[in-house]
């Protein structure tokens, strides 16, 4: 009877005990059924993340579409607002070249018109000056009515001549 004396008899018959008692009572089941709820809750949220991942990316595809649609419209926008810059620059310029030209032949055909007139009114004083000192010659040096008939007639020539 020692046997039934050492405590360690006393251990495995009360575990036996203790293993009888759980399966009577389905402790075991209770234990699996926890078990496959949190599988099956692990296995629900990974579903979840991968749904969550899948939804992820393909918010950030249509993003990146998005961002290279606005940077090609951007692109765009900037191209042609250089053009039109381009084209307006030019149309000015050709435009203020147009301008300068036409005030730059007004103001030649003025400086020419006053130069035939100032030659003209140059022409008629020299005429003038020349008919007074010819008369004024003439008069002294040949007297009586040949020397009037002589006036007269350089008069009129020299009138003839410078029209």
């Amino acid at each position: 009877m020692h046997l039934l004396a050492d405590p360690e008899t006393w251990v495995a018959i009360a575990f036996v005990i203790l293993m009888g008692l759980f399966a009577y009572l389905g402790v075991h089941r209770m234990l699996l059924k926890a078990l496959d709820n949190r599988s099956e809750r692990i296995r629900s949220e990974l579903a979840e993340a991968k749904r969550l991942k899948e939804e992820a990316a393909k918010v950030l595809a249509d993003y990146k579409t998005r961002r290279a649609s606005a940077e090609r419209e951007a692109e765009e926008i900037v191209t042609s607002a250089k053009a039109e810059a381009e084209r307006i620059a030019a149309e000015a310029k050709a435009k203020m070249e147009d301008f300068v030209s036409r005030r730059t032949k007004s103001a030649e055909s003025k400086i020419a018109l006053a130069e035939a007139q100032a030659l003209a009114d140059v022409r008629a004083a020299a005429a003038d000056a020349a008919v007074q000192a010819a008369a004024t010659v003439l008069s002294q040096s040949v007297k009586g009515s040949v020397g009037e008939d002589l006036v007269a007639k350089g008069i009129a020539e020299v009138g003839r001549k410078l029209n």
